[in-house]
């Protein structure tokens, strides 16, 4: 790890030894924080604000944001005013720049614009570095020493399931892990799935890291023998991963399984645990469940949307943002033991598509693949 990483990695483990209240102390103290540098340094927040007192640190005293919103006024909306949206466009226009540093300082990572309004964004090197971290505490909880050091052991390989040809943050992101990306190998989602097989039993990955309907079709490959991989860790990503799937997945690989949860807009919003709920990393990220008309919603129901503050981008500020996910945030403690908030999030799964094949079989493909 970087000093930087480092530091990251002592604080937020540091945070969640001290408990739930020391990670509100954080959170309130850091949305402050972020609040006021936005005045200052985003023309776009400056002018949203300018009725709000001087000292905000509770997330409901802030107007509501959205996509639909943001976009156009890109350039008012980042804080660094070299930056600008026919910058970025012509940046994210280039496939051979995935992983780049725009300006020398910032990935960027694109979105499809199924919400009606494609998406450019942008994060510094310190944003980068803590979703890593975060996600190494996540399979730190999750594995264990023993399981690390399984992953270790076999060279770290590392088998990712992604969408390709673009500035997509999975992509975009593994190009910037350093050594890690070394070992990590690319697999296209839209690979006929013979060929990823193919491929898989080649590499043997340690670490399997896929959307969660591809998993899905890769568990059904290794039940008929066709896939013979032994991964430590199954990690499913851009999919709601229900139960059932979650332990089918676990027998079937014999491997323990991970499922963040996450956007663009903040990929270290929460991580899975062994129950089945995702827990908030609420030291760095807020998120608020509410109805339509943007009232909270209490625990037990589930949400029409929820609202996103990500605390650690300060280049393209994410506060209170229509994430358009629903959740439901349980109403009692987590059984697997952690205080953090526990979520479960619904309509982020999808039907894998059958097609009849000329030879009388069938050809399975992962909806995620068509739109990517």
């Amino acid at each position: 790890m970087s000093g930087n990483a480092l530091r990251q990695w002592n604080d937020a483990r540091s945070a969640r030894r001290r408990g739930p209240e020391e990670m509100d102390r954080l959170r309130r103290r850091r949305l402050a924080d972020l609040v006021a540098y936005v005045r200052a340094n985003s023309p776009y927040y400056r002018e949203l604000y300018r009725d709000l007192p001087d000292d905000v640190d509770d997330p409901a005293r802030l107007p509501v944001t959205t996509r639909g919103e943001l976009m156009p006024r890109f350039d008012d909306w980042v804080t660094d005013h070299e930056v600008t949206q026919a910058q970025v466009r012509a940046f994210a226009a280039r496939p051979a720049l995935v992983g780049s540093r725009f300006l020398g300082r910032y990935l960027v990572a694109t979105t499809s614009g199924t919400t009606g309004t494609p998406g450019f964004f942008l994060a510094d090197d310190a944003t980068v570095s803590l979703s890593t971290v975060l996600g190494l505490l996540g399979r730190w909880r999750c594995l264990g020493p023993r399981g690390f050091a399984g992953i270790r052991a076999r060279g770290g390989r590392t088998a990712a399931i992604v969408a390709t040809g673009g500035h997509y943050m999975a992509i975009a992101g593994i190009a910037r892990l350093g050594p890690a990306a070394r070992r990590t190998r690319i697999f296209s989602v839209h690979e006929p799935v013979p060929r990823l097989v193919d491929g898989l039993n080649r590499l043997r990955p340690a670490l399997l890291v896929g959307y969660t309907s591809v998993i899905g079709l890769l568990a059904d490959e290794q039940a008929a023998g066709r896939l013979r991989i032994d991964p430590v860790l199954v990690e499913t990503v851009g999919e709601t991963l229900v139960p059932g799937e979650r332990e089918r997945i676990a027998t079937t690989f014999h491997a323990r399984v991970r499922a963040p949860y996450g956007a663009t807009e903040c990929t270290f919003l929460a991580g899975s645990c062994p129950a089945g709920w995702y827990h908030v990393n609420t030291d760095w990220a807020v998120a608020e469940p509410v109805d339509a008309d943007h009232r909270p919603v209490p625990p037990g129901e589930p949400s029409a949307t929820v609202l996103l503050s990500n605390l650690a981008n300060r280049v393209q500020p994410i506060l209170r943002y229509d994430l358009g996910d629903s959740v439901l945030v349980r109403p009692d403690p987590c059984p697997c033991g952690d205080p953090l908030p526990a979520l479960s999030v619904r309509g982020r799964s999808a039907d894998v598509l059958r097609f009849a094949t000329p030879a009388g079989t069938q050809a399975a493909v992962a909806p995620l693949a068509l739109a990517a």
